[in-house]
């Protein structure tokens, strides 16, 4: 909200804050002044206007012809209420949204009619036609006295000469102790009219920020704080999503391992140790058996090492960590079984959630590619943009990929979720897949 002094002013989708300019301030003064003067005639009317039209048709609803007298006067004041809300935006320097007007879905005239009296916001517009009055003087006279006593006091030394000053005649400097001459008159009217000069912005901004927000609470306060609810709720379900995301791929990423470090280390190990148990058995009636079952138990040994190894690097992958994405992304690249061409230029380091989640799309990409596309080539890009990081994975296999619950995708999905992105796969059948991920940093 503009302070009252209009030391800064913030626009509804302006992307920062800016102090304002002299040039500026007195732009600003000028808007502020017409929409008080204006606002004043303005206020008469519609408080003439919107009491009598609620008057008459309350005091005639009992022979049913008020109810249309009524309903008038409740569209009345909703075309006066639109007019002040095209005039507030400038003076509190943004947007004021239209509220949502109750529809009636009915057909027939009367159903029509009838449509505004059941709606709140219709309700509060005429009550803003009846009391805006208040607001609307008190800001009139503020702002009417301020600008009077600016003009006509800065301009006194150009008319003095032409007011009587009869001797009988005691004028405000005569009051204060002050001589009756010229020259005290016009020093003392100056340095009046300086005064109100050097107040005349701040006292006119409020003044007019008395009156617009009086409007604004009646005839859009509900509307804003409608909209506000439904962002706050919808920052809520989105949160609520991404913490759904977040454990689904925890719990994706939990068991995929369970299931490697089963069909891999945990095998090689059972063998391990049952070949072991043979070669002590053969150490007694075959040494050179036992040494050949070693010699593999030690082969065995570094395979579950090299298996170990990689199943680290899906976890959190060193290189990732100590060297950033872009090395890690190169050493990714150069692991694929499916020729990569690579562009991912050096950024700076960036989240590590983020570096994770990007570098997981990645390889989790180049995985698919390579088991199930049938690709010859996989195009790989990773850009710094303006909101944030953009991956794309593009190859030119068999397509048919799909982020559908069940298809390999979805943890993917649920990974990018979780880190505030979003997942988009386009897979025609025959075309290839382009995989494209966007990460907010």
């Amino acid at each position: 909200m503009p302070s009252v002094e209009g030391m800064e002013t913030t626009y509804a989708g302006a992307p920062a804050t800016y102090p304002i300019a002299p040039a500026r301030r007195l732009r600003q003064l000028g808007i502020d002044t017409q929409y008080v003067l204006v606002g004043f005639p303005l206020g008469l009317i519609t408080i003439v206007l919107c009491v009598t039209g609620f008057a008459l048709g309350l005091g005639t609803l009992i022979i049913w012809i008020g109810l249309p007298i009524l309903a008038g006067s409740l569209a009345m004041s909703r075309g006066f209420a639109h007019l002040e809300r095209m005039r507030i935006g400038p003076v509190v320097r943004r947007r004021i949204p239209h509220p949502r007007y109750r529809s009636s879905r009915a057909t027939s005239w009367i159903g029509k009619m009838v449509a505004p009296i059941a709606d709140g916001q219709s309700w509060l517009d005429l009550v803003h036609g009846i009391f805006r009055f208040i607001p609307s003087t008190i800001a009139f006279c503020f702002t009417f006295t301020w600008w009077v006593g600016a003009l006509a006091g800065l301009t006194y030394p150009l008319y003095d000469w032409a007011l009587p000053h009869p001797a009988d005649n005691q004028e405000l400097p005569e009051l204060l102790g002050f001589p009756d001459t010229a020259t005290v008159r016009i020093v003392f009217n100056l340095a009046v009219g300086l005064f109100f000069a050097l107040t005349l912005i701040p006292v006119v901004r409020g003044s007019a920020l008395l009156e617009a927000q009086f409007a604004r609470g009646l005839l859009s306060g509900v509307g804003e704080l409608r909209r506000q609810v439904a962002e706050a709720n919808e920052a809520r379900d989105v949160a609520q999503e991404q913490k759904a995301a977040a454990v689904s791929a925890e719990a994706t990423a939990l068991r995929k391992l369970e299931r490697d470090i089963h069909d891999g280390p945990q095998q090689r190990l059972v063998r391990l140790a049952m070949d072991l148990g043979r070669a002590e058995q053969q150490f007694a009636s075959d040494p050179e058996a036992a040494r050949a079952t070693v010699a593999e138990a030690l082969t065995q040994t570094r395979e579950t090492l090299d298996e170990l190894r990689a199943l680290s690097r899906g976890i959190a992958p060193p290189i990732l960590v100590d060297r950033g994405l872009q090395a890690a992304l190169t050493a990714l690249a150069g692991r694929c079984t499916v020729p990569v061409d690579l562009d991912a230029p050096m950024v700076e380091r960036l989240d590590p959630a983020i570096e994770s989640a990007a570098y997981f799309v990645v390889a989790e990409a180049l995985t698919n590619v390579a088991k199930h596309s049938h690709a010859t080539e996989v195009q790989v890009s990773v850009q710094r943009i303006a909101t944030g990081l953009l991956i794309t994975v593009a190859d030119d296999g068999v397509g048919g990929a799909s982020l559908a619950k069940g298809h390999g995708l979805a943890g993917l999905d649920d990974r990018v979720k979780a880190a505030g992105g979003v997942l988009a796969v386009e897979s025609p059948e025959g075309e290839g897949t382009r995989l494209t991920a966007a990460l907010p940093v």
